[in-house]
């Protein structure tokens, strides 16, 4: 099939010319000090418009003791198993 509306290179970079990426624009952290996206709470400390949105330490505690609950299931497993392996 033939081409019958060819885009000139110039027509294709003036179309192109938005297509360029931006860096996103950062707020500042009135608690922490940290970079957070404007109108979004910071990743760093939870805060938002000066209140605690979500307690990040209390996460973070409570997956350090899930973590720490499934070593000790998979170490369990792993003693329970390693007597019938070598019983064999």
């Amino acid at each position: 099939m033939v081409i019958r509306m060819r885009h000139t290179r110039s027509h294709t970079a003036n179309r192109r010319s938005h297509h360029a990426l931006k860096s996103p624009e950062m707020a500042v952290c009135k608690n922490c000090g940290g970079h957070h996206r404007p109108h979004h709470m910071c990743l760093n400390c939870g805060f938002y418009n000066g209140r605690v949105v979500i307690d990040l330490a209390a996460k973070a505690k409570d997956r350090a003791e899930r973590m720490a609950a499934k070593r000790e299931a998979i170490g369990a497993q792993v003693a329970a198993a390693t007597p019938a392996a070598d019983a064999k």
